[in-house]
This record gives structure tokens, C-alpha cells and sequence, in this order.
């Protein structure tokens, strides 16, 4: 259990702008969604593994008091994770989530949102799909070289992603002040017919994400970043700003 949570958090909260959460859990697998306030990210993931105690649909808020509890110190060797229930006009649910330290002197609860008040607070916009003109599994050296241009540009909030002579170039600024950009990708193998602009501080931060990283870009404008951590497939859609 603790794995999966701390699997959850570091996808989400760590981040810095999915602060909630919504579970759904069948028999076969069980889903997670998530889209920051500003609609600039819009997360479904899914587990490798269906977590039998996460049955039904349920919110999970306030995730910076659920990081707390997961480093808590008194939580770290032998302590209790368990998912409480109670049934709620015939149907046994997840109400929340009790930590209880070794000695069971210690412990906290984390409560759960039921289903109608987080399908109100999250109204999940869903994604129609697109077709992907660019597909890349984004290096370490092209992360790290992003890291540069956007230190160097840190009052940009967006770049520019465009194809040229077959390479992928990210683009900060504009000619008419600082402006700079770099090759993240050489030999694509295929083009973009428009220049689209997607928010730095947010593509950075799913990049930093432990596990293996797939870029796909659609000249539709659509990005998305697809993160295998080992325990679940995280699939972030970024819509296209306005520069």
C-alpha cells in the first residue's frame, strides 16, 4: 500500500500544480485522474497492478497532508497502512486511509472525498485524442540542456516547440528582446507545420519524473508526456497556449 501511495504522490503533488486527485477502482484495474486548476495538465494514469483496496470511486485531497504522513519518521519501519470502509447505501467503500506507527502509540487519519463531491471539484475534461506527428524518448543530456535555456530565460513562462531540417527545437524568448534555443531532439524523422507554445515550469517538472519519459507532439496542439514509473502508466496531456 505505502508503495503505490508514495507512487501517487510523486506523480502528482510532488509536482507542484495536482493537488487532488480522483480514484476509480474495478476488479482489472484502477484509475487515476487528476487536472491542474488552470487546466494546463490533465493526468490519467493507471495502475500496472489493480489495488484491491481502492474499490469504487473516491477523491483523494489535500495530498501535501498525505506526502506528510508517507515521510512521516514515525512511519517508516513497520508501521500499519490500512484503507478503511464503511457501507454507504449497500455498496462497502473506501472512506479513508488510517497510519498507525509500530508501537501503536502514533497515528493519523487521511479521509477520502466520496464520489459526488469529487466528481464536482474534479470535472475531468477528456481528451478526444490526436494524431501524433512526433514521437521521442527524451535524453537526459536534452533534459538537462532544456534546464540551461530555461535558467537563462526564467522570465519566459512558455517555449516554443517547432520542427527544423528534421530536428526538434525548443525556442525561449522572441527577436525583439533575449531570446535563445537548442536542438532537443535530432532526426525526428518527421514535421511540424506550426510553431505551438507549452508551459515551461510544467514540462520541466514531468521530465525531473523518475521512470522512462515518451514525448508525443501533435500539430493539432496537443503534448503529451507519458511516465512509466514501474507501478502505474502516467499519461499527462498538455493543451497548446497562446504565446
Amino acid at each position: 500500500m505505502k508503495d503505490i501511495l508514495q507512487d501517487v504522490v510523486a506523480h502528482t503533488h510532488s509536482l507542484g500544480f495536482l493537488t487532488l486527485v480522483k480514484v476509480t477502482g474495478e476488479d482489472a484495474a484502477t484509475t487515476i485522474e487528476s487536472m491542474a486548476e488552470d487546466r494546463s495538465v490533465i493526468l490519467t494514469a493507471t495502475t500496472k497492478a489493480a489495488v484491491n483496496e481502492f474499490k469504487g470511486t473516491f477523491g483523494m485531497p489535500n495530498l501535501d497532508k498525505l506526502a506528510l504522513h508517507l515521510k512521516n519518521p514515525e512511519y517508516q519501519k513497520q508501521s500499519k497502512i490500512t484503507v478503511e470502509q464503511q457501507e454507504r447505501n449497500g455498496e462497502t467503500l473506501p472512506t479513508h486511509l488510517h497510519f498507525e506507527n509500530e508501537a501503536g502509540d502514533f497515528e493519523n487519519d487521511y479521509r477520502f472525498m466520496n464520489k459526488a463531491i469529487i466528481d464536482e471539484k474534479l470535472k475531468t475534461v477528456k481528451f478526444k485524442g490526436a494524431s501524433w506527428d512526433v514521437t521521442i524518448e527524451p535524453t537526459m543530456a536534452s533534459i538537462t540542456r532544456m534546464k540551461l535555456q530555461s535558467a537563462a530565460h526564467s522570465e519566459e513562462t512558455t517555449f516554443t516547440v517547432k520542427t527544423e531540417n528534421d530536428n526538434l527545437v525548443f525556442s525561449f524568448g522572441d527577436a525583439s528582446q533575449h531570446a535563445g534555443s537548442f536542438v532537443f531532439q535530432h532526426a525526428v524523422g518527421s514535421e511540424l507545420k506550426h510553431a505551438w507554445s507549452w508551459p515551461v515550469a510544467q514540462v520541466q517538472a514531468i521530465l525531473n519524473l523518475d521512470g522512462k519519459v515518451t514525448m508525443k507532439i501533435s500539430d493539432q496542439g496537443a503534448m503529451a508526456l507519458s511516465v512509466d514509473s514501474g507501478l502505474g502508466q502516467y499519461d499527462y496531456i498538455l493543451p497548446a497556449q497562446t504565446k
